[in-house]
């Protein structure tokens, strides 16, 4: 089933929003959804990129009495952050150090982004006043392999702590945990649709054998903003999205095209792990996602009994390769086309 997790979102009219990594990709989309959908007093992007902005500021522009604001700033710096949250009522975490092969290279500067960025931003949010924080995190972040993915790991544990540092009628922290999105900048699907338009004869695969997780960017945006409603704070959210072999993937963008293996790379996995076996016995499961609940905030199902939660069986393990849901090459094609 392909959820939309349009329905319950929270309602931003009135509010002020701020949007680290404002200007990626998920970031762009957020805002333009945002301001479309509510009547928000201010939604701030913050991010370190002048030319980035100043190319959003196009579509967005600035004008006086509107929502939208341009923060220069970066989330090392935990006196900018604070500085920008002043009046915020809700904050979307999404600045990162993404790329796999860079985490590897410049470790130092992962970790200054990934895990002393989360902690600025914990501490920020807390000082500001902030009422909730919700963080984008990646399905790398369970059971890691590679920098990256050990960077969000520590992330996510920095924001589920938040709300011990926060106090009971703090500001609230939680994360969201998905998959690749679709046509995003850094995925396969730009990679290929470049490849194809240069007239490349062959589309090079990993391995014959890769599955992945899959959502749209849309999708991605309604369950952060359903999530922000959802969440007491302690929670990792994790989509009920459909994987896709990475062979039928290229089949369906170029069914002319030769696919040639080319090795898996270091730091890259066959498949992908969003809840792992340990992770299974703090997890609960709602219609349309999973919960990873955090023990020592003693959060139980009991606090989700309005939405009919259940609790996963102990062995559950929630991988790519072991979805009940496939997404198919006819379905694949229609989403590309959104």
């Amino acid at each position: 089933m392909f959820y939309q997790f349009d329905e319950d979102q929270i309602n931003l009219s009135g509010k002020s929003i701020l949007i680290t990594g404002g200007t990626g990709s998920f970031g762009q989309a957020f805002v333009r959804k945002v301001i479309n959908a509510y009547d928000v007093s201010r939604c701030i992007v913050f991010s370190r990129d002048e030319l980035k902005q100043y190319e959003m500021a196009q579509e967005f522009p600035v004008v006086t009495g509107g929502p939208i604001r341009f923060f220069i700033g970066d989330v090392r710096d935990a006196a900018r952050l604070e500085l920008a949250m002043r009046g915020v009522d809700y904050v979307v975490h999404a600045a990162a150090l993404k790329h796999v092969q860079t985490a590897e290279y410049n470790p130092f500067e992962a970790a200054k982004t990934n895990i002393n960025g989360a902690e600025n931003v914990v501490t920020a949010a807390i000082r500001a006043g902030v009422r909730k924080v919700i963080a984008l995190s990646t399905d790398k972040a369970c059971n890691p392999i590679n920098l990256y993915g050990a960077t969000k790991l520590a992330a996510d544990k920095i924001f589920i702590a938040g709300n011990n540092l926060s106090g009971s009628g703090g500001c609230s922290f939680s994360v969201v945990r998905y998959g690749n999105v679709i046509g995003s900048r850094g995925s396969v699907v730009p990679l290929f649709q470049k490849l194809i338009k240069e007239k490349a004869t062959e589309l090079p695969i990993t391995d014959f054998r890769m599955t992945r997780f899959w959502i749209t960017l849309d999708q991605g945006i309604n369950f952060v903003l359903s999530c922000l409603k959802l969440m007491q704070g302690g929670e990792i959210f994790i989509p009920k999205i459909p994987s896709m072999r990475i062979t039928d993937l290229a089949q369906s963008m170029a069914p002319e095209l030769l696919q040639r293996e080319i090795g898996i790379r270091a730091g890259e996995k066959l498949h992908e792990l969003m809840i792992s076996e340990d992770d299974a016995r703090a997890t609960v499961e709602f219609s349309d996602r999973y919960a990873i609940l955090t023990p020592f905030l003693n959060l139980n199902m009991a606090d989700y009994e309005n939405f009919g939660v259940k609790a996963v069986s102990k062995e559950f393990k929630y991988a790519s390769d072991l979805n009940d849901d496939w997404l198919s090459q006819k379905n694949f094609k229609s989403l590309l086309k959104m």
